[in-house]
């Protein structure tokens, strides 16, 4: 038995957590075990809990989740109830999320759940923003549609190069944030993925403290993407020039 579980079987409501994790999902069905055993073998942060944020209580995800929870007690089952979609599921596991520190991760595997810890520990040292990064030294991506790695890898490194942001990978949601920064923002995203890119924006202009960890991303295996790149593109391109105009604005 792994000496990291909880022996007790405590309610996890009976204590904060240490870091909370988000993963929005839609109809994922058994394709989310993988990833949701990665994520609580892999992170050792304890306390910890698991958002697994759903749309609508058909998702074929939720009853695979229940089923693992007499396993892994770190998991709860959220109900977005803000509207459907990846952005209305994200920012309704953003404010239900009780620790100081929420990692967002997507439900697909994409993500590699050990670099989760160096992130939580670059929260603690200050950071309110941490970038799982794919563009920066140790960091790489494998797989996915050549236009929109070719589209990421320039955005990301022409914000770090131009705009002065401090981090490699401008448009991965893969991210940790602060309830510091998030209590003092608003969310202006509308509809997409471009979550990551407006949160590490403000925070920059803010004068709050961004970092950014290597990380490898996969495309995924199993079931159907929900990104969108031509429908998104006009709202990554708003966060992106308001990301160039950080340096050269008078204040953040």
């Amino acid at each position: 038995m792994d000496p990291r579980r909880d022996q007790s079987r405590r309610n996890l409501t009976d204590e904060t957590p240490a870091l909370s994790i988000v993963i929005p999902v839609y109809n994922e069905g058994e394709n989310v075990v993988p990833t949701l055993r990665g994520v609580v073998d892999q992170t050792r942060t304890r306390p910890l809990e698991v958002l697994i944020v759903h749309d609508f209580d058909e998702d074929t995800t939720v009853p695979v989740v229940k089923r693992l929870q007499a396993e892994l007690p770190e998991l709860r089952l959220h109900r977005n109830t803000l509207g459907r979609g990846v952005l209305n599921a994200m920012k309704s596991g953003l404010r239900a999320a009780r620790a100081p520190f929420v990692v967002i991760t997507m439900g697909d595997g994409s993500d590699n759940p050990a670099d989760i810890d160096p992130m939580y520990e670059l929260a603690r040292g200050g950071a309110d923003v941490v970038a799982g990064s794919r563009y920066m030294r140790g960091g790489r991506q494998l797989g996915g549609p050549l236009l929109k790695r070719t589209m990421s890898r320039t955005a990301g490194l022409s914000l770090h190069w131009i705009g002065g942001l401090p981090v490699h990978d401008a448009t991965s949601n893969f991210r940790l944030y602060s309830k510091r920064l998030l209590n003092q923002v608003t969310i202006e995203s509308k509809g997409g993925f471009e979550l990551g890119l407006e949160l590490t924006v403000k925070a920059y202009r803010l004068g709050l403290r961004v970092a950014e960890v290597p990380t490898t991303w996969r495309d995924r295996t199993a079931g159907q993407s929900r990104f969108k790149l031509w429908q998104w593109l006009p709202r990554y391109l708003h966060w992106y020039l308001r990301g160039i105009g950080g340096r050269f604005s008078t204040s953040r």
